[in-house]
C-alpha cells in the first residue's frame, strides 16, 4: 500500500482534468466556460429573476446538496433549497414514490425564474432523472453531475452538465465536492469580490 495516498489523490485529480462539460446542444466546453455559464447563471437567478437554486442528490450526494445549499445561501446571498425534511422524504416516498420524491416538489416550486442542480455519481438515478426532467418541463435551468458510466442517463439532460470519467463512487463522489466547491469559488470571485 506504499504510495496509496498519492495515487489516489492523482487518480481524482487527473480524472478532474479530463472531466467533460457540454451544454444542451451537446456542444463540448471547457471546465472554465462551464464554471462561467453556472455562474452567469446563478446570478441572473440572484439578481434578475429572484429565484432559487435547488440541489438534488442521494446518499453522499445528498449531503453535498443540502451542503451546497447552505454555502450558496449563506456565501453566495443565493435564495436555495433542497428536500431534507424526513417528513418530506418519507411522505413523498411512502405515498407516491422514491423515484418522484424531488420531482414532486420541482413541479410545485420550480419555475423558469430557478436553477436546478441534480448530483448523481451513476448518473442514472431515477429520482434525479426525474428532477431533471420536471426542472427542465417547468423552465428552469438544468446543471447535472455525473460520472461512472460515459452513458448516463444525465449525462446529457441539462443545460450543462458535468461528467467525470471516474469508476467507483468514492472516488465520483469526492471529484463532485471540488467541483461543487470550485462553481461556487467562482461565483464568489467573479460575483462577491472573492472568496472567504
Amino acid at each position: 500500500m506504499n504510495g496509496y495516498a498519492a495515487g489516489y489523490f492523482d487518480l481524482i485529480y487527473e480524472k478532474l482534468g479530463q472531466m467533460e462539460v457540454t451544454d444542451r446542444e451537446g456542444t463540448c466546453l471547457s471546465a472554465d466556460e462551464g464554471l462561467a455559464l453556472w455562474a452567469r447563471r446563478a446570478q441572473q437567478v440572484k439578481e434578475e429573476t429572484k429565484g432559487l437554486i435547488f440541489f438534488c442528490g442521494n446518499g453522499a450526494s445528498a449531503s453535498m446538496a443540502e451542503h451546497m445549499s447552505h454555502d450558496w445561501f449563506q456565501n453566495a446571498v443565493v435564495n436555495t433549497t433542497t428536500c431534507a425534511e424526513i417528513s418530506h422524504v418519507t411522505a413523498i416516498s411512502n405515498d407516491i414514490g422514491y423515484e418522484d420524491v424531488y420531482a414532486y416538489r420541482i413541479r410545485r416550486i420550480i419555475s423558469e425564474r430557478d436553477m436546478v442542480v441534480g448530483i448523481s455519481s451513476s448518473g442514472n438515478s431515477p429520482n434525479i432523472v426525474n428532477a431533471i426532467s420536471a426542472a427542465k418541463e417547468n423552465g428552469a435551468f438544468t446543471v447535472t453531475l455525473s460520472g461512472k458510466k460515459p452513458d448516463n442517463e444525465i449525462r446529457r439532460m441539462g443545460d450543462l452538465n458535468f461528467y467525470v470519467p471516474l469508476e467507483t463512487y468514492g472516488e465520483v463522489e469526492s471529484a463532485h465536492a471540488v467541483l461543487l466547491h470550485g462553481a461556487l469559488d467562482y461565483f464568489l470571485d467573479k460575483y462577491m469580490g472573492g472568496r472567504h
